[in-house]
């Protein structure tokens, strides 16, 4: 069963690290899984497990409770997979292992969020000839489309620019989401939301993270459109709710 959204492999990107990636999978996992979806969550690079705190998968298990969450390579250091991999000495996650897992999955699910690592031109491994792959060639590998999650204050439209432009060049389609929208919004976040809204696909309010599960399963339709599974359709009548 599907509603019309997005379905198959999708890739969740972001303009930098820390802008809520790993939040906004977990509230496209509950919205679709609400609208009756069986969903899979991949990670294929976390690094920092040395701080022995939950890795991303865990937290959007924790969230939204998909069908499987998988992470395909995991490093110690809180670098770039890439270079986490090479300073542990450790093997480097190939591309179309990668790819390989996120068709399995695929294959037994609606929908399968892969979850990036900082923006989208990290380097995630290597490919068979040595060379390093980043989030948007995996996009381009699985034919995916790509949510590009943004921040919602100074300096977002640059990035947010930077980064579509680029998917766009590989013939990738995105949209995005804000991973933080303020509970006191100032001009700047009224501003940026205009230049944003005809590419914007949802918004979650800042502390999602942090809700109880529950209600974040509860909440997230409200948070995204309908090309992510949510109820959201009419940006004017969400700004006036929450203004």
């Amino acid at each position: 069963m599907t509603d019309g959204g997005w379905t198959g492999p999708v890739l969740v990107t972001g303009t930098d690290t820390g802008v809520g990636k790993t939040v906004v999978t977990a509230a496209i996992a509950a919205a679709a899984q609400a609208a009756g979806l069986r969903v899979a969550v991949i990670k294929p690079g976390q690094t920092g497990t040395a701080t022995g705190e939950p890795g991303d998968a865990d937290s959007v298990t924790r969230l939204a409770a998909p069908l499987t969450a998988r992470t395909l390579a995991s490093y110690p250091d809180p670098l770039a997979p890439l270079a986490a991999a090479r300073v542990a000495e450790l093997e480097p996650l190939e591309l179309y292992a990668a790819v390989d897992a996120v068709r399995e999955e695929a294959d037994k699910h609606d929908l399968v969020l892969v979850e990036g690592a900082g923006g989208l031109l990290v380097p995630m491994g290597l490919r068979p000839s040595g060379e390093p792959w980043t989030v948007a060639d995996l996009a381009v590998s699985l034919g995916a489309p790509a949510v590009v999650v943004a921040r919602a204050g100074l300096g977002t439209l640059n990035h947010t620019a930077l980064t579509l432009e680029a998917l766009e060049r590989r013939a990738v389609p995105a949209g995005v989401v804000i991973g933080a929208w303020p509970a006191a919004p100032e001009l700047v976040h009224w501003t940026n939301l205009t230049d944003l809204v005809p590419n914007l696909l949802g918004a979650l309010p800042d502390g999602a993270g942090g809700m109880d599960p529950g209600v974040f399963r509860r909440s997230a339709p409200g948070w995204l459109t309908p090309a992510l599974h949510g109820v959201l359709d009419d940006w004017r009548t969400w700004a006036e709710d929450i203004s």
